[in-house]
């Protein structure tokens, strides 16, 4: 029992004293808000925080993961088409396709993907 309270006193004064010393010999420097703003994509870190975000920027980022995961999913269908039945396998990948494809068709009809309007 007092070795444990002993090794844990000793480890957080361990840790203490580092951490004094990293805040001591640190770089002091002088930065701009510009240098300190994070960057992120899709909107300005210089203008007013509540202004909403663009929501092509979303659909166009949702529209690549879903296209991600369609190679995902296609990609174990082209290497598993010699070892499995040719009739469920062009079922299951002509769902999928078309699963794909009417959703994107829908997005296109609906002006999902146009930037201006």
């Amino acid at each position: 029992m007092n070795m444990t309270i002993m090794f844990t006193a000793t480890s957080m004064t361990l840790s203490m004293m580092i951490s004094m010393m990293i805040i001591m010999l640190k770089k002091k420097s002088t930065t701009n808000k510009q240098k300190m703003s994070p960057f992120e994509c899709g909107f300005n870190p210089m203008s007013f925080p509540r202004v909403p975000f663009s929501i092509h920027f979303f659909i166009i980022s949702v529209l690549f993961l879903i296209f991600d995961i369609e190679i995902i999913i296609i990609l174990p269908m082209i290497i598993t088409i010699k070892s499995s039945m040719l009739l469920k396998w062009l079922i299951s990948s002509t769902t999928v396709i078309t699963i794909l494809l009417t959703g994107l068709y829908h997005e296109w009809n609906n002006g999902l993907l146009n930037w201006t309007k």
